[in-house]
């Protein structure tokens, strides 16, 4: 009980600073290319930090794709997305208190079909990314896991910027829909297309090693 406690403290942690940065990057005035890069750091540093307690994961997609590779207890997948969740949302009320959050009228509206494909594609690389340098036998101990995964989001955001949230992580939706940036439905579309992302990346691990 003890070690789940741990592990679920640190989900907690990684996903609430992830989403404090996105939100302070994205609303806080540094938009620009080091503010999206720092995006990607603050996700491989506290994958870094994390990686040998919870498997650094801070998101509820990554968290299923390793449920249903076998790295995470389905007994306990409920707990990490609680975790995750609350982590979230606590992040999205500093990011409320400390900057200037825009009204939910002035952010752009996004054409379903490419969010959709956007999300999805990129939410299967990192999960994807995440089982093969993460969990991996064949490549365990080594330490450029982190910087794998944190590269994936970097390009992800830059990749699809224009045409979808960036998100890959129903978190970071959650996050949003808390920050009051973005409707319900279109929170709910994310959250939804990224969980399935994460399936797909987990049964696709399975078949390519399916000896691991």
């Amino acid at each position: 009980m003890k070690e789940n406690l741990k592990k679920y403290i640190v989900e907690f942690i990684g996903t609430f600073f992830l989403v404090f940065t996105i939100g302070t990057i994205l609303f806080g005035g540094n938009q620009s290319i080091t503010g999206m890069l720092g995006i990607g750091f603050i996700l491989m540093v506290m994958v870094y930090a994390g990686g040998h307690i919870s498997g650094g994961h801070y998101n509820p997609a990554v968290s299923l794709s390793a449920a249903i590779r076998g790295a995470l207890p389905w007994k306990n997948y409920a707990q990490y997305f609680i975790s995750q969740t609350l982590g979230a949302v606590l992040a999205a009320c500093a990011v409320k208190y400390l900057v200037v959050v825009p009204p939910i009228e002035t952010i752009p509206t996004f054409d379903i079909p490419a969010l959709l494909i956007g999300e999805f594609l990129f939410t299967f690389a990192l999960c994807y990314t995440v089982l093969l340098t993460a969990t991996s036998k064949s490549v365990e101990g080594n330490s450029y896991y982190g910087l794998a995964i944190g590269s994936v989001v970097t390009a992800g955001i830059f990749s699809t910027g224009t045409f979808c949230l960036g998100a890959f992580n129903p978190a970071v939706a959650i996050g949003l829909l808390s920050m009051g940036v973005i409707r319900i439905k279109l929170a709910g579309i994310t959250l939804l297309i990224d969980l399935i992302g994460g399936i797909a990346a987990g049964f696709l691990y399975k078949f390519i090693n399916c000896d691991d």
